[in-house]
């Protein structure tokens, strides 16, 4: 299986796209003001414990308390070792601080879950500090390298420290794993350091960057290119590859053509498809996703599909491709929990376990555990998957304002992504001056970004001028290209207000920066009203001194105003 990674870095955020054969197998995103909890350790204060579910709530100062079950609580002493089970109030006491790690993110209403059995991970290994044992990842096969691995790690580990050897070491020199294990004991050393000083709640530790966690996690040998769109970052790739597998530096390349790189790889439709419910088979059949927060249901159909020679033949032939794209969308859409498949009805035993085997086959490329448990006595397949993260439409989309929460939509953040991509691929192929675009209201305002810094950079990386209107009545998915041509032209339509001219507007707010003066919009263009601030709540009629590019300076109209002061 040919396997690659491709990157798109920008300012905003982080996106890479595991390619298997081609097609896109996992998605990871990251954000700056959004940076994942999983692998974090906290010094936490114990705020609730309760018997009655065995565990207790604790404050790592993340806004939400965190979930600590009894059975992730490590033992302390050689008494509780030898006891079955030990009741969480006598594990753990109000205000009682302890040393924790996430181990699944918050979802939903419910916040994010703690263990005390704390994991660092390294490019070979993954330290284990609680646990006294040494483990070999279920990946490597070979007897002789895992006795091999085994042993090595045996003799090199502290006592009373525990270390999983991860697929990457498989042919690894005993060097590389001396390197791995030094660097790993240093920061356990500084966790430990700093537990000691700090005060509850506090963060101890927090893993590196995406980018960082996908070369040290997932490139290696079976990975045949890593691509990335950003040079700055492209460094920072070989110098990180130069220091985990200097040999695969020859496999990192920086992405140079004007086509957006998800699109060149095909990513941007695999996200889109990814989000929706429908999801089309090469055959003609089609799968239904209809995901809950309990679980996750999957409907196939034959579709358009009506087969060569019969109907067994045809629903056989559906059900083994839906097995191996339902594997696929699992995986890119990140579904973690119980999952239920309703396969077509088939009648004879053997199908029904090729159709088995090909879906175990597809889970079996999962990196996240999961089982398939096989058919339920209704005809419906089985599949656990664990729920470690947020999956794809959790991260990308929000509860529908327009529906009352019974859809999803695209948050404005996502739209404006996609806006300005779309823009950067319009404005390279015409021959044009200026743009005009109308989004969204609050999509706008990201667009522009504070005091016009987003539309500014824009411009300058598309050598275009680009004038953005709101409109508050606009779905947050839609945007038009109004207008296009010359800049005189543009600008000369693309100003709802001109200056002079008068204006029946409510203000909305105080200015954030300017005391005394207050902001109203009219759709989505700020209007900066002198002494308006103590008129925040109230309709007025306000006259236009100068008009800018994203915003108007105004003054409440009074009757001794003559026009030529404007």
């Amino acid at each position: 299986m040919e396997k690659k990674i491709v990157i798109n870095y920008n300012d905003k955020q982080t996106r890479v796209a595991l390619l298997e054969n081609g097609r896109a197998a996992e998605i990871y995103m990251e954000r700056p003001i959004q940076q994942r909890m999983i692998g974090n350790i906290y010094k936490g204060k114990v705020e609730n414990v309760l018997p009655g579910m065995q565990a207790a709530f604790v404050n790592i100062g993340e806004g939400k308390n965190a979930f600590f079950y009894v059975g992730d609580v490590p033992y302390t002493g050689e008494e509780e070792k030898n006891e079955k089970k030990v009741p969480i109030q006598r594990r753990l006491q109000v205000k009682e601080e302890v040393l924790v790690q996430v181990m699944k993110e918050s979802f939903g209403s419910k916040g994010a879950r703690l263990t005390g059995h704390i994991t660092l991970p390294g490019r070979y290994l993954v330290l284990m500090p609680s646990l006294n044992y040494v483990g070999v990842s279920r990946r490597i096969q070979a007897p002789q390298e895992r006795e091999r691995l085994k042993k090595e790690m045996e003799a090199l580990r502290p006592p009373d420290i525990g270390v999983i050897v991860r697929t990457a070491a498989e042919g690894a020199p005993i060097s590389s794993l001396k390197r791995d294990l030094r660097y790993l004991l240093r920061l356990w050393d500084d966790v430990r350091n700093l537990y000691e000083k700090e005060k509850a709640p506090a963060l101890l530790f927090r893993d590196e960057e995406l980018i960082y966690r996908v070369v040290r996690d997932f490139f290696n040998e079976s990975v045949r290119e890593l691509i990335i769109d950003h040079e700055k970052e492209y460094l920072k790739v070989l110098k990180i590859v130069a220091g985990l597998s200097p040999k695969l530096k020859n496999r990192v390349t920086c992405y140079h053509d004007s086509e957006p790189i998800f699109e060149r790889y095909g990513v941007e439709e695999e996200i889109e498809q990814a989000l929706g419910r429908l999801v089309w088979l090469k055959c003609g059949g089609y799968l239904v996703f209809d995901e809950t927060e309990a679980l996750t249901a999957i409907d196939v159909n034959t579709g358009k599909y009506t087969g060569r020679k019969n109907l067994e033949e045809t629903i056989l032939k559906t059900n083994l491709e839906a097995a191996t794209e339902i594997a696929r969308q699992i995986r890119l859409r990140d579904i973690g929990g119980m999952i239920i498949v309703d396969i077509i009805d088939m009648n004879k035993l053997e199908h029904r376990q090729q159709v088995l085997e090909r879906l175990k086959q597809g889970m079996g490329l999962d990196r996240t555990k999961n089982q398939v448990l096989g058919f339920t006595s209704l005809g419906l397949i089985e599949i656990t998957r664990k729920r470690v993260t947020q999956g794809l439409s959790a991260i990308m989309q929000q509860p529908c304002s327009y529906c009352h929460g019974k859809g999803r939509v695209l948050l404005p953040e996502m739209v404006s992504d996609k806006v300005e991509r779309e823009l950067k691929k319009i404005l390279h192929r015409r021959e044009i001056e200026a743009v005009l675009v109308e989004t969204n209201s609050e999509v706008a305002a990201l667009l522009i970004g504070s005091g016009g810094t987003y539309l500014k950079k824009l411009e300058a990386q598309t050598g275009k001028n680009i004038f953005i209107r709101g409109s508050d009545s606009m779905h947050v998915e839609k945007y038009n290209i109004l207008m296009s041509g010359s800049l005189q032209e543009v600008a000369r339509h693309a100003l709802p207000v001109e200056e002079g001219g008068l204006y029946r507007v409510t203000v909305e707010e105080p200015h954030f920066s300017q005391p005394g003066h207050g902001i109203a919009r009219l759709d989505g263009y700020v209007l900066d009203i002198e002494d308006g601030a103590e008129l925040v709540g109230e309709e007025v009629q306000v006259v236009i001194k100068e008009a800018a590019r994203t915003f108007a300076r105004a003054v409440v109209w009074k009757k001794e105003f003559s026009q030529d002061q404007f």
